[in-house]
């Protein structure tokens, strides 16, 4: 995201992301083998990106059709359930990939564990939120902090219990 807090300008631009040699994504991706993002990151990432290949793919959407993307699963009603049932399944850990509203929805639901945000030094002044309309406040605690050449600085959050 933006310092200001964007993950894409509001028509969707998001040309300003720079990828940092010193991000090792594949190592990042081992950890998942599953990933689950909506329908306009999808659109966006459609065709897949370097380290998908092998992942389980997921997409919340009302208006796609499974039968036009037989690549991936699309999940187009009780999404909070079918995140839960998909976390209690044996394996390593879903990533959600992209997608403000839908990050709101499953971290108001308890199915967020960890937050991990790239911020890149730029500021938007407006765009696409990280987290837009959040109905509650999620405390975090601080799990690690990365710095890049490029000035990408990546932190990682764990929620804090809600007990």
């Amino acid at each position: 995201m933006s310092l200001d807090g964007y993950i894409a300008e509001k028509d969707g631009g998001f040309d300003w992301i720079v990828m940092d040699p010193g991000i090792d994504f594949t190592a990042f991706l081992a950890d998942f083998d599953a990933l689950i993002m909506g329908r306009g990151t999808f659109e966006i990432a459609e065709g897949g990106g370097p380290g998908f290949e092998g992942m389980k793919t997921y997409v919340v959407s009302t208006t796609l059709r499974a039968e036009e993307h037989p690549d991936v699963t699309i999940v187009s009603e009780r999404v909070e359930e079918f995140v839960a049932d998909l976390k209690a399944q044996p394996g390593k850990d879903v990533w959600l990939f992209g997608g403000g509203v839908l990050f709101r929805s499953l971290l108001e639901a308890g199915l967020v564990d960890r937050v991990e945000v790239g911020v890149i030094p730029i500021l938007l002044g407006d765009g696409i939120p990280l987290l837009p309309g959040l109905d509650r406040t999620a405390r975090l605690q601080l799990h690690s902090v990365e710095d890049f050449p490029s000035g990408i600085v990546l932190m990682k959050y764990d929620l804090e219990s809600q007990g």
